[in-house]
């Protein structure tokens, strides 16, 4: 996909979520949750870094974790849906219920529905305390909330002659939504 710049949006011209960066009392207790739980592969990371650290990626996304053993051991908090946390989707919520089980870990349960959709979602922490959500997300369609409609833009046969009277950030991501959607890749 192209992307154009146009000179009259104000939004900043972003493109996807490229990593989360979090704090970690010990490094290889959270290195081990990350890709033992959650199936993230250990990268390359700069050399130029003078910290303790390590990069891991997968499912497009990248978790940039910064050592820091002066964090203070806080009590474990409550797992509260309604907390701040990072949701990745999944295909089967009850096979992730059964491993985390497996390995012993806590988690809370909790369901959407809207519209007859129901999306099911299972909350815990890593070993810092943030919290992670994993559910079936995708079950309730995003629909933007915007009154524009969608018109690719220079797209081979997807050609339109028309203006978009939409931002465009706001095209963007219908654009994206649309080939999510049909699962396409130009």
């Amino acid at each position: 996909m192209e992307i154009e710049e146009v000179s009259n949006y104000e939004a900043l011209p972003l493109l996807t979520l490229n990593h989360v960066s979090l704090l970690c009392r010990s490094l290889w207790a959270s290195r081990r949750f990350y890709q033992d739980v959650l199936g993230f592969v250990l990268i390359k990371r700069p050399s130029s870094f003078n910290f303790n650290g390590a990069w891991l990626y997968n499912y497009g996304i990248g978790i940039h974790l910064i050592e820091n053993p002066a964090i203070a051991i806080v009590e474990p908090r409550p797992i509260n849906p309604k907390d701040n946390h990072i949701s990745f989707q999944c295909t089967d919520v009850g096979l992730v219920k059964m491993r985390l089980q497996e390995k012993g870990m806590r988690y809370v349960t909790a369901v959407v529905e809207d519209d007859g959709n129901r999306v099911d979602q299972v909350f815990f922490h890593d070993p810092d305390g943030y919290m992670i959500e994993i559910c079936n997300c995708e079950n309730i369609p995003i629909i933007p909330l915007s009154s524009c409609s969608f018109k690719p833009r220079n797209m081979g046969s997807f050609r339109t002659a028309t203006p978009n009277k939409c931002g465009f950030m706001e095209n963007v991501m219908m654009e994206s939504l649309s080939m999510d959607m049909m699962n396409i890749s130009f």
